[in-house]
């Protein structure tokens, strides 16, 4: 499911072909393949942290996954004219793919 998450998320415009990057992840120390972009997003997330508590106009998502203990928290500000969303930051405390899909998720909501 990850896989075709990702595919569709990050391969829209693609137009030359990509070698999956080889990572170590979880404490198994088995090598699996993630899609070098997001290797990327995990190595360098985009828009890591929060805003004000009294900024207005912002928007915030908290969820948690009990099962992995992954928790994501992600905020957005949006234009009181257009209605459309101008910034979104992001903490995720969890794996690899839940940080690198917070990440990509954040730059999606500001394009």
């Amino acid at each position: 499911m990850m896989k075709h998450v990702t595919s569709r998320i990050l391969g829209q415009g693609l137009r030359v072909p990509v070698t999956p990057t080889p990572a170590v992840v979880g404490g198994s120390g088995l090598p699996r393949m993630y899609h070098e972009r997001v290797v990327d997003h995990y190595n360098h997330p985009r828009n890591v942290g929060s805003f004000e508590k009294n900024e207005e106009n912002v928007g915030t998502g908290l969820v948690g996954a009990p099962a992995c203990g992954d928790v994501m928290k992600l905020q957005i500000k949006v234009d009181d004219e257009t209605g459309k969303v101008v910034d979104a930051v992001f903490k995720t405390f969890g794996c690899g793919s839940a940080i690198a899909s917070s990440s990509v998720g954040s730059y999606k909501a500001k394009k």
